[in-house]
């Protein structure tokens, strides 16, 4: 089981170093690293199991972030009262993106980074992606709004991008961007990190 002290946090190299891609068919350990890491994001968001394991609710998490340089990460989030989303993205690829940008209103936050970081991270409102998913099947799905600003964060760690990269160093807070319209949080109503 993944905790807390399997999460590499920021200042580590595998953080900014560019993933490698993924040989498909998936071998069995790759299959059971992302197996490893969507458990994490359950026990992340069931409050019993994250108050017992330390774990801080997330709703997205790259193989780099426990140092697998790997391109390759999972997402999990239920919108309302909805069940949940979850998706394996194998070699992603962005084909296409709007003009439009976005942004969460709270910011983001990240489970490799332990402190608070403030301004608006400008995403792409919509996105049209390519990837493999954990059995090797390919496919191509259009994401908008908060799953979009999500996989864009988990893209960015495949690069060895964080969300603090893209503040603006002499405008933290430029407000020319909308935020996204939903802001999902955990069941005790904390910040989500990805």
């Amino acid at each position: 089981m993944l905790t807390m002290d399997d999460i590499v946090r920021e200042g580590h190299p595998a953080l900014r170093k560019p993933a490698e891609e993924v040989p498909v068919p998936l071998s069995e350990e790759d299959r059971q690293t992302l197996e490893d890491m969507m458990q994490f994001l359950r026990n992340s968001q069931d409050p019993e199991t994250a108050e017992t394991y330390g774990l801080r609710p997330g709703v997205g998490l790259a193989a780099p972030q426990i140092n697998v340089s790997k391109n390759m990460f999972v997402v999990r989030f239920a919108e309302e009262d909805e069940e949940p989303i979850e998706m394996t993205f194998v070699n992603p690829k962005i084909i296409s993106h709007s003009a439009e940008t976005t942004h969460l209103p709270d910011g983001e936050g990240c489970l490799s980074v332990d402190r608070s970081v403030e301004g608006t991270v400008p995403r792409y409102s919509r996105v049209k992606v390519e990837a493999t998913d954990e059995n090797g099947h390919s496919f191509t799905i259009r994401l908008r709004g908060f799953f979009a600003i999500v996989f864009q964060h988990e893209f960015d760690h495949l690069n060895g991008i964080m969300f603090y990269d893209r503040i603006d160093g002499d405008d933290p807070y430029k407000e020319d961007v909308p935020p996204a319209l939903k802001v999902i949080r955990s069941q005790d109503d904390t910040p989500l990190s990805f």
